[in-house]
């Protein structure tokens, strides 16, 4: 007999030949019907897997977070099955779950379209409607090898190779076997509610030296309902995609002929960065800040003091040669913060110093995973460096989350997901320091987390490889998770840079640095804050906050001394004086999603007046100019949004 322990913490006893799918269904028929897999000690297995040991069970079906997983990953398999019947000589790569979703990569002579998407989803429904039996077999590695081989696929062999376990898992379904470790659906007409998205090139397993794939994305619900909630959820957030917006609003570019992944802000885009970084300095200066700038470029050797040439060097461009010595682009401008603190000895009284930088860094990202402005290889950092006493490390951490927080409200961010990132418990190789120099860091993040009262979830090995951290991920309109403010607690920097201070007793001691940025990558910032918004910007960071649209001719000189009005308050206007409808210029402003329209004619005029158009409110009727600036200023004074 075995016992089963359930997760409420009942126990059954059952004769070792029972199965996960008969433990369903003893609880009840209905979990039977929708079990997909099980969750034995913790380890996700299939419906068939035998249960010969005392164990805890939990059922998994397609409402949880792993039987929605499950269902995806036999969807890849069963849109992998499809392309190979549609397509001759297809060789597959992998097909992972992601984030609502699966991909599958192929190598395959005819370039697909979004158009052959629609082609493949028919045969996934005849394959689904067939509901062919999914059955799992083991092979030892050499009896794989020669299945693949012999099938032909020779990404498969690769995997294998590397795997490098005497055994290896393959998951069958007709004509279709593929090498896998599972769990999946017992038959392929348990997926219900599926759709195949885009197509898009891949290297094999990410590297730009080896062959370029085709990748086909889909996604995969447990219902027709929830799966058009979600193909909404995506044609919204296609609409707000960045880079769409930024091309219409003239913005940014990138350009091939320069460098993929390197951002051209065009003058309204980089009115708006402007105004973002002019706002960012005024709060650090409140705040005790001072400002410093450090180069774009050091000595190979200063990057191996700091540790980054050992934990950081495939994210770092090739070094440059310059008068006989090695030079790298900075991917971090914290080496060059510990120069300037070195270059005289510091006293207790001066700490805590707070040094902020707008610095420009560099990092080289696979040019398959760029993406606009959110995903880049040079960008400017909004960082910080922030030197105190052991003593001073709680407030300074709690002063910076609360500055985070403050920044964020400003720019209309008010949800966010908090995570404490510490070292892996069995991964220190990949970090440096001592163990209880790290047990320190960790338990000063986690006491100004609680005392702030921030919810926040611990993340297991997600820690810097110099200390952990506390990342903030903004939310936007769309609920969707960007990586935003950081904090990472660093007592190995001081150590490796030798940076001291000389306390109230006389002797040195090490100095303790906190990193941090209140808005992460400028760029990033930019692009989540026009998804955000959809391009339709707060009054007080829109390029053109008021536009004047004149009827005709007669009213230019009107228009012009509004003009001048609104600019003597440090409003940001135009004129629209052209000879065109009126209903026309003021579809055009609305396109451009600028605040506010007035329009003005021969009653504007006589009545020193002007006709409002809100973008939040629409057509407002007159107004006096004089009771519209003061509206307006007040707007832009309170940072409305």
């Amino acid at each position: 007999m075995v016992k089963i322990t359930l997760p409420d913490g009942t126990e059954k006893m059952f004769d070792k030949d029972v199965t996960v799918k008969d433990v369903a269904f003893d609880i009840g028929a209905g979990l039977g019907k929708s079990a997909l897999a099980g969750k034995a000690d913790g380890e996700l297995v299939d419906l068939d897997r035998m249960l010969d040991k005392d164990v805890s069970l939990a059922v998994v079906t397609e409402t949880t977070p792993d039987g929605l997983d499950i269902l995806r990953h036999s969807a890849a398999h069963i849109m992998a099955m499809a392309v190979g019947r549609l397509y001759s000589n297809v060789k597959f790569g992998i097909g992972p779950t992601i984030d609502n979703g699966f991909y599958y990569d192929f190598d395959l002579e005819e370039t697909l379209t979004k158009d052959d998407l629609e082609k493949i989803e028919n045969e996934m429904r005849n394959i689904i409607k067939s509901d062919i039996p999914v059955t799992r077999k083991e092979l030892s590695s050499s009896d794989g090898v020669k299945l693949m081989g012999e099938a032909g696929q020779p990404y498969k062999v690769e995997l294998i190779n590397d795997i490098g376990d005497e055994s290896v898992s393959f998951y069958e379904q007709e004509e279709f076997v593929d090498l896998c470790r599972g769990p999946h659906i017992q038959s392929t007409g348990r997926i219900k509610a599926f759709k195949l998205l885009t197509v898009a090139g891949a290297y094999w397993r990410g590297k730009e030296t080896n062959p370029m794939l085709q990748r086909i994305y889909g996604t995969v619900f447990a219902t027709k309902k929830e799966l058009n909630k979600h193909l909404e959820h995506l044609a919204e957030a296609e609409k707000r995609d960045h880079r769409r917006i930024g091309k219409e609003m003239d913005l940014f570019s990138f350009h091939e002929e320069g460098g993929p992944g390197l951002t051209y802000w065009h003058p309204k885009g980089a009115f708006i960065r402007n105004i973002i970084e002019t706002f960012w300095r005024k709060e650090h200066y409140k705040r005790g800040y001072q400002l410093v700038y450090s180069p774009h470029i050091a000595k190979l050797d200063l990057w191996k003091t700091s540790g980054h040439w050992n934990f950081y060097k495939e994210s770092m461009f090739s070094p440059i040669e310059i008068d006989g010595h090695e030079y790298l682009l900075k991917p971090m401008n914290c080496p060059f913060a510990a120069l300037m603190y070195k270059t005289k000895l510091r006293s207790y009284r001066e700490l805590p110093m707070r040094w902020a930088e707008l610095g420009t860094v560099y990092r080289y990202e696979r040019s398959g995973v760029l993406h606009g402005l959110l995903r880049v290889r040079g960008f400017t950092q909004d960082d910080a460096h922030i030197y105190c006493a052991p003593y001073q490390i709680e407030d300074e951490i709690i002063d910076v989350i609360r500055f985070a927080q403050n920044m964020l409200a400003a720019f209309g961010f008010n949800e966010y997901e908090v995570e404490l990132a510490v070292r892996g418990a069995s991964e220190k190789e990949k970090y440096i320091g001592e163990d209880d120099v790290w047990e320190t860091a960790e338990n000063a993040l986690l006491k100004a987390l609680q005392k702030t009262n921030v919810e926040f979830e611990r993340m297991e090995g997600e820690a810097k490889f110099y200390g952990p951290a506390i990342d903030i991920k903004v939310k936007d309109a769309l609920g969707r998770a960007w990586q935003g403010p950081t904090i990472q607690l660093d007592f190995n920097l001081p150590e490796r840079f030798d940076l001291n201070y000389i306390e109230n007793d006389g002797a040195k001691h090490k100095v303790i640095m906190i990193h941090r940025t209140v808005m992460g990558a400028m760029e990033r910032f930019v692009g989540c804050l026009i998804e955000h918004y959809a391009g339709a910007f707060p009054v007080w960071l829109a390029p053109t906050q008021v536009k004047i649209l004149t009827i005709t001719d007669n009213h230019n000189d009107y228009a012009a001394r509004v003009k001048e009005t609104l600019e003597s308050n440090d409003v940001r206007v135009e004129c629209d004086t052209r000879n065109m409808k009126t209903g026309n210029k003021i579809r055009e402003g609305i396109l451009e999603k600028i605040p506010f329209l007035l329009i003005v004619g021969d009653k504007e005029k006589e009545q020193e007046a002007v006709s409002v158009r809100s973008r939040k409110d629409g057509d407002e009727g007159s107004c006096p100019l004089s009771g519209f600036v003061e509206r307006i200023k007040g707007i832009i004074e309170k940072k409305e949004l």
